[in-house]
């Protein structure tokens, strides 16, 4: 079934773009959840007429993502562990831990943004990208010290 999305969804594709999906999914998901209509005439024609508007809100989303890359460039953030033998930690540093520790910095970010492949499991500093938006993805540094030595 084709259908026309109204939001940026990773594995689709952009708002406005026409994309092709199985029909349960487009059904089932996308037009209830108001995430994409038909690719009907009508649902063409008004999505050619705010195009315009959308472009511009990308473009201010893209602004806004430039930004926040600036600031979380080189941005370095401490985390407390406990540690067992060998520099390995008792439990692990995830995403939410790493999310935590930049809000204290000031800097909100979603969990879901922060691409970390696994768990952090020993000790030691680490280099984390954050994707803000389609292809700006900053890296942070993320040092995972013993809890004594603080």
């Amino acid at each position: 079934m084709k259908v026309i999305l109204n939001e940026t969804i990773d594995a689709l594709g952009i708002v406005g773009s026409e994309v092709d999906v199985k029909n349960g999914y487009a059904r089932n998901y996308l037009i209830p959840q108001r995430k994409a209509v038909p690719a009907t005439k009508g649902n063409r024609k008004k999505m050619e007429q705010e195009r315009a508007k959308i472009e511009l809100q990308m473009a201010k989303e893209r602004e806004r993502a430039e930004e926040m890359a600036a600031r979380l460039d080189g941005v370095s953030v401490h985390i407390p562990a406990k540690v067992a033998d060998e520099d390995r930690l008792y439990g692990s540093v995830s995403v939410k831990d790493i999310a935590e520790a930049l809000a204290q910095k000031g800097i909100e970010v979603q969990k879901r943004s922060i691409l970390l492949s696994n768990a952090i499991k020993n000790l030691g500093s680490y280099q984390v990208p954050i994707r803000i938006y389609k292809d700006i993805e900053p890296e942070i540094t993320v040092e995972v010290v013993a809890e004594q030595q603080q």
